[in-house]
């Protein structure tokens, strides 16, 4: 280890050239330690963190009581998979489902195995609640969706990055365009075998679109009207990015006391993961009422690490250290802050367009659409000023810093952003 510890950013960046799979394109940085809205590379240089391994570390990195969570309970018990009972999931499912508002939970690991939970929760349920014809349940999806990478889930995505050469494709899915209610329901009406509609209440990886006001209560209403199931998929956007304790709440404020915390657009069915350990390690959920969860019988799904004992005292240290610090009421204020002192700058920019986005999930459009250098261009300078964001759709660039950041912090990291953008007019 003690060479490993002296490794240079150079040849860290050669091992994995030279002995990892290429599924990334990652920044020329290397970064050894995390503490906070902060992190550091092998030679020692500090940046703010400004993507959050995509919202995963919304309460920071290395967050103290959530590593002594992991450490205490790593001492005790890690593993006994789902075969035994352990002492620790029973006291996460419930405290996660008093936390959102649901009967049960069913814990998984990475985002993209909760969304296929979610999906065969769904037909499942259309067979046996429904009573739709066994094999016939379609799952409505939206047009420029991410959702994860499986086989089934690259099925309905139009990335064509994502898709070539990994098919045949699993069937079963409609595409509509994302904030369209008269698609929607136009296709609801005509289809008598659609079970759910798997949405994203703000679409990060495509460029934090953020819907128009009143789309995702409207969208859940048509849901009820044709006895669908509205899946709101928050892996990205929930546990208080956008300013609430999940995209779904609406105009709620999570700290209001007549705020239970329990979504103003309830889905059916809730998908969790990422900032639901705060980053430290891969935990997942899929949260749904008791007449949904109650199809799935033993034998039907599971997972080995799948609430193990580590990932339950994680999961209930991040959720307690997002109510206990109130991360969804800073979230909204810096967020609102960011976007106004943003705007500023851009109202005579001629490089940024505009920016979008709710709480501290945000992205700034670059005009230069002819090059897709422009941005990730843009990102290396930010780095050498000691900021670290990642362009999504080539001319996009996405800020979602930790939500622990103070407003000092902030103000800095827009001087920085700012300063860097100017050298680009």
């Amino acid at each position: 280890m003690a060479v490993l510890d002296q490794i240079s950013s150079q040849e860290a960046i050669a091992l994995e050239n030279k002995y990892g799979a290429h599924n990334y394109h990652p920044l020329p940085v290397v970064l050894s330690r995390g503490e906070g809205v902060f992190v550091w590379d092998v030679e020692g240089k500090k940046y703010y963190d400004f993507l959050s391994a995509y919202s995963s570390l919304n309460q920071g990195h290395c967050h103290p009581k959530i590593i002594n969570a992991m450490s205490e309970q790593a001492q005790k018990l890690t593993l006994t998979s789902r075969a035994f009972y352990n002492n620790v999931l029973g006291k996460f499912e419930k405290f996660a489902c008093d936390f959102f508002g649901f009967d049960k939970l069913l814990p998984m690991n990475s985002g993209a195995e909760a969304v296929e939970t979610a999906l065969k929760l769904c037909r499942k349920w259309s067979y046996e609640i429904k009573g739709i014809d066994f094999n016939k349940a379609e799952i409505i999806v939206c047009n420029n969706n991410f959702h994860g990478r499986t086989t089934t889930i690259i099925s309905f995505s139009n990335d064509p990055t994502a898709r070539k050469n990994f098919g045949p494709y699993t069937n079963g899915f409609i595409k509509i365009e994302y904030d369209n209610l008269q698609e929607l329901e136009a296709t609801l009406q005509s289809n008598p075998n659609v079970a759910g509609f798997l949405v994203e209440p703000i679409q990060g990886e495509a460029g934090v679109f953020v819907p128009s006001e009143g789309y995702l209560s409207k969208a859940k209403a048509l849901c009820e009207k044709y006895n669908v199931l509205f899946i709101a998929d928050e892996v990205q956007t929930g546990i208080a990015r956008t300013g609430r304790l999940l995209a779904t709440c609406g105009n709620c404020s999570c700290e209001d006391k007549n705020c239970s915390g329990v979504p103003e657009v309830k889905p059916d069915i809730l998908i969790l993961g990422k900032a639901l350990s705060g980053g430290v390690y891969p935990v997942s959920a899929v949260l749904a009422n008791d007449e949904i969860m109650k199809v799935i019988q033993p034998g039907n799904h599971g997972s080995t690490f799948g609430g193990n004992p580590i990932a339950a005292a994680v999961s209930i240290a991040a959720l307690t250290v997002v109510k206990d610090e109130k991360l969804a009421d800073n979230a909204s204020v810096l967020g609102e802050l960011f976007r106004e002192e943003m705007n500023k700058y851009i109202a005579t920019s001629t490089i940024v367009s505009s920016i979008r986005g709710k709480g501290l999930l945000n992205a700034i459009l670059i005009n230069d659409h002819e090059s897709s250098d422009t941005a990730w261009n843009i990102c290396l300078a930010l780095s050498d000023n000691g900021l670290l964001a990642k362009p999504t759709h080539g001319n996009i660039i996405r800020f979602a810093p930790p939500l622990v950041i103070t407003k000092e912090q902030l103000y800095d990291c827009v001087s920085i952003i700012i300063n860097t953008l100017k050298k680009f007019e």
